[in-house]
This record gives C-alpha cells, structure tokens and sequence, in this order.
C-alpha cells in the first residue's frame, strides 16, 4: 500500500512486534554479511540479515531482485494481491469472494497477523492462493532503516508465514508502502522471494465507498496488471463488495487471473 500517517491500526501492530523488533535488530548488527554468491547480485560489504537460523534455509533458488508487476498469464492477465492480513474477519470474506470467481490471488501478509491467525495461513494456501512476506510489522520507513533491521523485519516475517502456513514459503515479497532498497531487494531474492510492485492502487484503505474503489480500479487498469486490495487494517466490508463486482467485470473486459512473474 502506500505510505500514509494516522493509521492506528498499524501502531498497535508495531506495538505487538516493537520489542521482538529492536532486540533482533540489535543482535543483527554483528552477524555475518551477504556474500554475492548468496545473493547473486550483492555488494560487497553489506551489512548480514540475523545470524540466527531461519526456516528453509536448505535449497532456496534465487530469483531476479528486480521489482516484479508482470502477470504468468500474459497480456490479457492481471495478478490480484490482497495486504496487511491475514484477518479472522475480512480474510474468509476475501477468500469466498475469489472462490466463488474462480480467482486465485496473492495474500501479501503481516508476520505479527500470520502468527496471530495461522489457521488463516492455512487456509490461503489450502485455496491454492500463494504467499508473499509483508514484513514483521508493516513499518513504511523500511527504505529509511538499517540493512539489519531491513532483514530482521523481511526474515522474521518470511519464518512467522512459513511457520504458520505449516511449511508453505512466501514467493515474494512487497515493503511496506512500497519502501524498497537495493538491499532489502537482494536479501528477498536470495530467499527466494522475488520483489512484488503493484500497479493499480485501489485506495480501499481509505475506505471511500464501494463505488469510488471500482471506478479507481477501472480507471487505472491501463497502468499495469498487479491490483492492490486489502483484507485486514480496519473493516473491509467496502473491499469484498467492491471484489464482488471488479472480478466478474474484469472477465466481461477478456481479463483471465494469474500471478505474478517469479
């Protein structure tokens, strides 16, 4: 999503996570550094994610640390992609919504919300949706921090998903606010985790009427495939009903649904 002030909703997340967050970025700064041939295209120098073992650490393939917007499904695709949750509330609402369209999406998820709500993990994945690590704590200043607390935040969640989903690993991965670096870019491609950009911002975040969010939506289409949506940060209601109509249009236009490029 992007940045924005005044989102409460997003403090009492940092809240939850804040001390987790500062004693693993101190411990961090003394740990090893990236070599290239980790992450294939990093510099020489940069500052190690924790020294701590994180899950899956056994066959990871890197992938491109380029920012990723394109569809797998080519010209007439789009990749729908569902942040900040997962939620108890408006995540089975979301999931209904795709199941009944036939849609799958990516769940761009929260590490504290993960951790909080696996059976929801679970059944993203069990839906055949695919997983995206959303940071720990959702903090938008990321590309403002240390490459320490940048890989505490991106590894930590990248474990609270894996763990909750039962095993299932996050593909990509999405900074909050779009607050990418070169480094927090090569640290998630070297996990495996290609970089994810959006390029149609509902702005249902903002929660300015199921009708605005479709109308933004179609206005903006011609910018690209990858559709941001939310399913957690406050009520959502406006978002599935918005979902109820924008899918079904989407295949009235000649759109089918994939996801995005790795």
């Amino acid at each position: 999503m992007r940045r924005s002030g005044g989102r409460g909703w997003y403090g009492k997340v940092l809240a939850t996570a804040v001390a987790v967050t500062a004693v693993a970025a101190i411990a961090s700064v003394g740990g090893a550094q990236l070599s290239s041939a980790e992450t294939g295209t990093a510099r020489a120098g940069a500052s190690a994610h924790p020294a701590k073992s994180h899950t899956g650490t056994k066959d990871l393939k890197a992938v491109s640390a380029e920012i990723v917007h394109a569809s797998d499904g080519g010209a007439r695709s789009v990749n729908i992609t569902i942040d900040d949750g997962p939620d108890p509330s408006w995540t089975p609402q979301v999931l209904e919504v795709l199941r009944e369209n036939g849609v799958k999406a990516t769940f761009c998820m929260v590490g504290t919300q993960a951790q909080a709500h696996p059976d929801m993990v679970k059944a993203v994945v069990a839906a055949g949706h695919r997983l995206c690590d959303h940071s720990v704590s959702h903090d938008v200043t990321m590309d403002k921090q240390s490459e320490a607390y940048q890989s505490q935040q991106i590894l930590d969640a990248e474990e609270m998903i894996t763990k909750a989903s039962g095993g299932v690993r996050p593909m990509y991965y999405r900074a909050p606010g779009g607050a990418f670096t070169p480094y927090s870019r090569r640290l998630a491609a070297s996990r495996g985790m290609r970089p994810l950009g959006w390029n149609v911002d509902s702005k249902d975040f903002e929660r300015p009427g199921t009708d605005a969010i479709i109308a933004t939506v179609k206005s903006e289409l011609p910018n690209g495939p990858t559709l941001l949506f939310h399913d957690a940060g406050g009520d959502r209601s406006e978002t599935v009903a918005a979902l109820r109509e924008i899918l079904p249009w989407l295949k009235q236009q000649g759109y089918s649904f994939g996801f995005p490029v790795r």
